[in-house]
């Protein structure tokens, strides 16, 4: 990373004779050097320093000529000594800053006291710069001397103690003994921004390339990798010199540093200790400091207008090398990946904001974003025109400041378009552009197979232009490229065959958002959520105290596992402690311990979507021990591209990123699939699954084939002696005492109707279901009710779990799956079908919670009926795939089990397919009445059906029907109780009461014929 000089302090002791005299001598040569440069005027800076060890101290004195124009100098942690201008005292400035407006000499002595050891923050983000003076070494990139705002012609001598070696910004290095150590002269002919300075007890090494001085100034203990870091520099070198113009300066040196950064300056890199040992440093950091001696160290950031350098640096360096590895597009999506994980609404800035990296978010803007700005603006040029660009800036800016607006200017010239739109939408604007497909299709149109689909963006268009593949059979049969730039377009393309699908932008070209399905969830994602909470269990906080501090400095809320609400899950990205987690429980049911799925690991971190909001993820932590949590803990937050993270003992041990599709997918149309024609009959299939400890019928409720279908199934496995019981959608838990005393023969099926509120909870015909149910009375079959009831699945439809009171929530399975995302999709279909009302994310909770209770019921019944059997009866939808309850089902039990589904084929529907003949289901009479007001009294008639037996029997819109033959009628339900057994022609008595002028209602008794 280029550093731009935040301070920390440092001192300097030397002999004002001494650097007058140095001074004298060398101003001339420099200003002569300095003839020529493409750079305004600017002050001629001698600066002389010394160090105290022991004190941690700097001593320093500084001439500066001061130019016509005048300067401003920070005196930031400064302690003056001396302060003169032409001769004369000067009084301290009282801020930190002190401006001259007038040409002359300015005299500086000064002592800073600095750090004399460096205490490493685990948390630390992005590149630390800092000062240290001591024995092991002087390290100095801050505020050590009185700093120029702007460039500056620096000679810098410094008097070192014996046996250190000194590098700094120079062409050339000369070294002389002086009394108290080595004094050390740097020449660096050229206006610079600033100066740094590091020297400790090196073992220095040099070689030679194109003219180019290379050393490597390393510690002693790691003077073996100067061998590795020469020949990395050569190819690094000879790369940026190839595309773009020629090294400017006389050597380049490779410098260990005490502080783990990768920081550049003219002429040579410091590279961290802590760092220098790891393979990436050489494949990808010392090309990117490399780099930046073209950006950032020969042309300057104008700060001010914006910090391009890091955005070109990578592109040029980091990028380029992930393009050698045939990995480009993964690198780009990776950008996208980052920016949508980091940057939201309270941390977002334009590109042309930001400064240097201080966090996770603005390195995602200031190097991804601006990386995909380069990677875009290449794309629209071309090669030649962007390297052709790319020089001429250079060349254009050598030694000076140089903004966005700089390059805008050259590349407009280069490339003779107008590309103030495209600096404008980049650089100006938050965010990423929004893209959504809407109406994707295949049709056939005047004999052509054609593809059509909408394409809208959220908000203020961006223009771009995205790459389209169109597939047939899984091969690509038509690329293109479209160009958006409103908020909704069509496009449509004429093929010569049936295509199955289409991606968009699936080499990662836009700098945009990242569909749903694009988007795997990763660390960086719960490290970057504007709401981050950790749970965690009472007796976990000791065995986890050092993940939990640390995650709390971070910005984390901690929340027991007893204080965490449903909002919570549902509105923030957690991490839950240990694999029993409640949490974890509610939603992905069962999650296997790490000690059963990786026996080695001492520590593992996972992360997955949050089923309730996918914008957000869930993440576990666990930790073998103590000790494996406390050495993992501060090294999370550096592995932020991953899914999985194990550790040992601190050591990464395994790093995993799921699996998620490239590009923006569309299917437009499912492959026509064929069956061998049917020879298998009912009674086949029977004998294959006869044995099967569950058996799930798909039904579709309304055909009455497919019941009869379903009593084939049991009344075959009760011929064959099957010990087993029929679980049933229809019913919830709560009647269950009702279905036992029926299956008994305790209550009549009038009462059972009643008390299990089968019209008002289910409400189909009940003829479809009565054989069924009649035949396991008669045979004394357990019928096991299997749904949640209607209230609490109404309740949550409407306002998702939270809506539930304590004791609700007491009923429902603690274990519940939220994570399937092609049930999620199948249901999204299924939703859109539905009156509006309510909102999908109630919806999907109120789904599950209705597969998982009945999962949870059969499991139940197996439990405390060993060796029995289940036939389930339930709507195709949560038996199809497996989504709902069988797969549930599995996962409670680990049990096997077979599914049958009614009358529609896809690949993997089901283990067998039913195709029964159609039949006309019974139907019960009816009055021929419209009736929804009721009460304890009766229901009230409020339309009576032209030609209905109501209406030829006399009945009237407003009579209140209190009974029906010997049924008391107090709900409209009661009314289908008292016809369910009736046939028509068959005579009932309706008592009903009439109102009458004055006098109030008058009973009467009705013959109704059916």
């Amino acid at each position: 990373m280029f550093h731009t000089g935040k301070s920390s302090g440092l001192l300097v002791s030397f002999s004002l004779f001494l650097f007058l005299s140095f001074f004298a001598a060398t101003g001339s040569a420099k200003a002569t050097a300095a003839a020529g440069e493409k750079a305004t005027a600017c002050p001629e800076y001698g600066l002389f320093v010394s160090f105290n060890l022991q004190k941690h101290l700097v001593e320093g004195d500084a001439v500066i000529e001061v130019p016509p124009a005048g300067i401003e100098i920070s005196m930031t942690g400064l302690r003056m000594k001396y302060l003169g201008f032409n001769g004369d005292p000067v009084p301290d400035p009282a801020g930190d800053w002190l401006r001259i407006n007038q040409k002359g000499r300015l005299e500086i002595r000064y002592e800073r006291v600095v750090a004399g050891e460096f205490a490493a923050n685990p948390l630390a983000e992005g590149a630390f710069s800092g000062d240290m003076i001591s024995g092991k070494g002087i390290f100095l990139t801050g505020n050590w001397y009185p700093r120029v705002r702007g460039v500056a012609l620096y000679r810098l001598k410094a008097l070192v103690p014996d046996g250190f070696r000194a590098v700094s910004e120079a062409d050339e290095i000369t070294v002389s003994e002086a009394r108290g150590g080595r004094l050390y002269s740097f020449d660096f002919p050229h206006p610079a921004q600033g100066l740094e300075l590091a020297a400790a007890h090196f073992a220095v090494t040099k070689a030679s390339f194109g003219g180019v001085d290379i050393y490597t100034y390393l510690f002693p203990k790691d003077a073996g990798l100067a061998g590795q870091y020469i020949e990395y520099t050569k190819k690094y070198l000879g790369m940026d010199e190839k595309a773009l113009v020629p090294y400017p300066y006389k050597r380049f040196s490779v410098v260990e540093n005490i502080f783990p950064t990768g920081l550049s300056m003219p002429t040579f890199t410091l590279l961290g200790a802590a760092i220098i040992h790891y393979p990436f440093v050489l494949d990808e950091s010392l090309g990117h400091e490399i780099t930046h001696q073209w950006f950032g160290n020969w042309v300057y950031a104008d700060l001010e207008k914006g910090n391009w350098l890091e955005a070109i640096t990578v592109y040029m360096s980091d990028y380029r090398y992930a393009c050698m590895r045939g990995e480009g597009r993964q690198y780009r999506k990776k950008a996208l990946t980052d920016f949508q994980s980091y940057v939201h609404a309270g941390n977002d800035f334009p590109l042309r904001r930001f400064y240097e990296r201080t966090d996770p978010a603005n390195a995602a803007i200031g190097y991804g974003k601006g990386m995909m700005l380069f990677y875009m603006l290449e794309k629209i040029v071309g090669h030649d025109v962007f390297y052709k660009s790319l020089r001429a800036f250079i060349r254009e800016n050598e030694w000076r400041a140089a903004g966005w607006d700089g390059i805008e200017k050259v590349f407009e010239k280069e490339s003779g378009m107008r590309l103030g739109w495209f600096f404008s939408q980049w650089l100006d604007r938050k965010g990423e552009p929004a893209l959504e497909v809407e109406g994707a299709k295949f049709l056939v149109s005047n004999g052509v197979p054609t593809v059509s689909l909408d394409m809208a963006q959220q908000g203020k268009p961006y223009r771009l232009a995205l790459g389209v593949r169109i597939f047939a059979g899984g091969r690509p049969v038509k690329s293109a490229t479209i160009v958006l730039d409103a908020p909704r377009q069509k496009f449509q393309w004429a093929l010569n065959e049936r295509p199955d699908s289409l991606v968009i932008d699936g080499d990662y070209e836009v700098m945009r958002r990242l569909s749903r399905d694009e988007f795997p969830p990763l660390i960086s994602r719960l490290l970057g959520s504007e709401k981050r909470v950790v749970v965690y269990g009472a007796a976990q906080k000791g065995k986890y105290a050092s993940l939990l501090a640390g995650f709390s400095q971070d910005g984390f809320s901690l929340k027991e596992e007893k204080d965490i609400t449903d909002k919570d899950i549902r509105d923030s990205s957690l991490l839950a402690l240990g694999p029993g987690s409640p949490v974890l429980k509610r939603l992905f049911g069962k999650v296997e311990s790490p000690e059963v799925e990786n026996p080695a690991a001492g520590f593992v971190l996972a992360v997955r979507k949050n089923p309730l909001n996918v914008r957000n993820v869930v993440a576990m932590a666990w930790g073998r021990s103590k000790h494996e949590v406390d050495m993992a803990a501060p090294l999370i937050f550096h592995y932020g591209g991953y899914s999985t993270i194990t550790f040992s003992a601190g050591k990464n041990t395994g790093k995993k990123t799921a699996a998620s599709p490239d590009g923006i997918a569309v299917r437009l149309s499912a492959p026509v699939l064929a069956v061998a024609s049917a020879n298998l009959e009912l009674d086949g299939v029977i004998n294959a699954v006869s044995a099967a400890p569950v058996i799930f019928i798909g039904e579709r409720h309304t055909y009455y084939g497919d019941h009869m279908a379903e009593l084939d199934v049991i009344m075959a496995l009760h011929r064959m002696g099957r010990r087993f019981a029929i679980g049933m959608e229809m019913f919830q838990i709560p009647v269950q005492k009702s279905i036992d005393d029926f299956i008994a023969g305790k209550i009549s099926e009038r009462r059972f109707l009643k008390e299990t509120g089968y019209f008002s909870n289910w409400g189909y015909n009940y003829d479809l279901y009565r054989p069924i149910l009649e035949y396991a009375r008669a045979n004394a079959i357990p019928v096991v009710a299997l749904n949640i009831s209607k209230e609490i699945a109404d309740k949550v439809a409407h306002g998702g779990l939270e809506a539930l009171s304590p004791a609700e929530k007491k009923q429902i399975p603690l274990s519940m799956d939220m994570s399937d995302a092609k049930y999620r999709k199948e249901l999204e279909g299924i939703f859109a079908t539905h009156p509006k009302g309510i909102s999908f994310p109630y919806f999907y909770q109120a789904q599950i919670l209705w597969d998982e209770t009945m999962a949870r019921s059969v499991a139940r019944y197996l439990g405390e009926h060993p060796g029995s059997q289940m036939v389930v009866l339930a709507g195709a939808g949560h038996i199809a795939y497996g989504y709902g309850i069988p797969g549930r089902f599995g996962r409670r039990t680990g049990n096997k089990y077979v599914t049958l589904v009614n009358g529609s084929y896809d690949r993997g529907v089901a283990d067998y397919v039913l195709f029964p003949e159609y039949r006309e289901a019974p139907e019960a009479p009816m009055l021929g009445i419209v009736a929804r007001r009721q009460s304890k009294e009766g229901v009230e008639i409020e339309e009576v059906v032209p030609g209905g037996p109501a209406m030829m029997a006399g009945l009237r819109a407003g009579d209140l029907i209190v009974s029906i033959d010997d049924w008391k009628v107090s709900s409209v339900s009661d009314v289908k109780i008292a016809l369910f057994d009736k046939a028509p022609g068959q005579k009932v008595t309706v008592k009903v009461r009439r109102r009458r002028f004055l006098i109030g209602r008058h009973e009467m008794a009705v013959k109704v014929t059916l």
